[in-house]
């Protein structure tokens, strides 16, 4: 909650004793956070404050109010979690069908949602690659893309460095490294190298 500065506003008033009453539609307006709204119940309490939602017929100046509004917001808490899981067990199985979400990424192209090679540019990658191993540094290849205009754009040495680290060139994607713990899906596109020449 002490993201939202409104309701941080709101609750100053309510210490300062200007407010008795949180009138608001729904609960889910105030916090989907089962710990927020345990927070949220203990300081109405302290301040002598209530909680009211008239959508969900919710009063918390009432001990059956206290205890339906915790109820609420735990099912409220439940269906996110169910959802998430849901969509999680979804995206894994479009994983491994082929459905990738990525950007476009060179070597590859989308045919009905697919992740599959597209053949001009796979060749690009095979020859980064191959530049690579015959011990060209990555502003070297850069270098000689440019000059040889290819894909007619700028190439730079971190560009180079990106495409030579990306394990979907191998096969495998890596999914929610930047949000959590990073989960590798093998075999799930056709590579373009070899796992042995990408190791």
């Amino acid at each position: 909650m002490e993201h939202r500065p409104s309701f941080q506003e709101m609750l100053a008033d309510m210490k300062k004793g200007k407010i008795n009453y949180i009138v608001a539609y729904k609960l889910d307006r105030i916090t989907r956070s089962v710990r927020d709204l345990e927070e949220l119940i203990s300081q109405l309490e302290m301040y002598n404050c209530y909680l009211i939602c008239d959508k969900d017929d919710v009063n918390t100046s009432t001990a059956n109010g206290r205890f339906f509004v915790r109820m609420l917001t735990v099912l409220s808490q439940l269906e996110i979690e169910r959802v998430s899981e849901r969509t999680k067990f979804g995206m894994v199985g479009a994983i491994k069908d082929g459905h990738i979400p990525v950007r476009k990424t060179l070597g590859f192209m989308t045919d009905n949602k697919k992740l599959i090679l597209n053949p001009a540019e796979s060749e690009i990658v095979e020859r980064i690659f191959d530049l690579y191993l015959k011990g060209n540094s990555y502003q070297k290849i850069a270098n000689i893309f440019n000059e040889e205009k290819i894909l007619n754009k700028k190439w730079y040495d971190t560009t180079i460095l990106k495409i030579l680290s990306n394990p979907l060139y191998k096969g495998d994607f890596i999914s929610g490294g930047r949000t959590g713990t990073p989960v590798l899906y093998e075999g799930v596109v056709e590579p373009i190298i070899s796992k042995n020449l990408w190791e």
